[in-house]
């Protein structure tokens, strides 16, 4: 990525250069960038760069059905390759137009180094406001893989540098937690107070009482920091009971109040049962099951 380009500032424009006349492997000529050319949908391949990756199908379809009424009315961006073209910019609307049937799709040919595709189509997405916060940190990953500094990034994205650090600690949970953001089952709020806490299971015990409970952002906050004073660091997993009728009263426990429990001494007939909890609100919450029940 070449320094001291403000993409947002100038525009898609001013990142892709102008591509003159020239010829494809096949000695065909090359439309230059200015003018639209007529490309069969089909030579067309999705560019492996497109940070993207969810596609809403009703979407899609209310675009296609648009198409079909008025026609692709903005070109999409393509540079060649060998025989074939490749997107730059424009895979909603290339999907879109097979979705509506299009055999053929307006292009502009440009020249673009393999280099800066992806910063070509983040740019785009991030002036759409069409990717999720996972795809923007993965798109945000892979450049600075490529070199890129946080402060850089920002300045190609209009974005703070602590908004891409922030974008790219959410890499930083599991996969199955990166899904919730990525489906809005979790905001960036909410994500960002799983953070606070370092134990997998109970990122994810927390995680199910947020989405069972709708917690607000800070209800979520307020829970992971009772978390981090318990000191959850050093939680050790409660050890399984052996007797198996134990465990599934432990495990159906653990279900109806959403916090860990455990069983301690309970070999020998007598014993007791831990509840934790982490505030005095998640106090209230679980008394408050426990006395509907009685």
């Amino acid at each position: 990525m070449t320094k001291g380009r403000s993409a947002l500032g100038r525009g898609l424009g001013a990142l892709i250069p102008g591509a003159g006349p020239g010829a494809s492997s096949q000695g065909e000529a090359l439309p230059a960038a200015g003018g639209p050319a007529e490309i069969e949908v089909e030579r067309i391949d999705p560019n492996p760069e497109q940070p993207r990756r969810i596609f809403d199908a009703e979407q899609l379809e209310r675009l296609a059905d648009s198409i079909r009424r008025h026609g692709v009315l903005q070109p999409v961006v393509v540079r060649a390759a060998g025989e074939r073209y490749e997107l730059v910019v424009g895979e909603r609307r290339w999907r879109a137009a097979q979705v509506a049937g299009r055999k053929t799709i307006p292009v502009v040919i440009a020249e673009v180094a393999p280099k800066d595709r992806l910063e070509l189509a983040l740019v785009e997405n991030v002036q759409r406001h069409d990717l999720n916060p996972i795809e923007l940190a993965l798109a945000f990953r892979a450049l600075t893989e490529g070199g890129a500094t946080q402060e850089e990034i920002g300045e190609r994205v209009a974005l703070d540098r602590s908004t891409v650090a922030n974008h790219l600690r959410l890499l930083e949970l599991g996969r199955d937690l990166q899904a919730d953001v990525e489906h809005g089952r979790l905001s960036v709020g909410h994500a960002k107070a799983l953070l606070q806490i370092q134990s997998p299971e109970h990122r994810r015990q927390l995680r199910d009482r947020i989405v069972a409970q709708q917690l607000s952002v800070r209800a979520a906050e307020e829970a992971a920091r009772g978390v981090a004073r318990m000191g959850e660091r050093k939680a050790k997993a409660a050890p399984s009971p052996s007797d198996p009728n134990l465990g599934h009263l432990v495990d159906a426990l653990r279900e109806r109040l959403k916090t860990r429990v455990r069983v301690v001494g309970a070999a020998s007939g007598r014993g007791q049962i831990e509840i934790e909890f982490y505030g005095a609100g998640e106090l209230d919450r679980i008394a408050r099951i426990i006395l509907e029940g009685m």
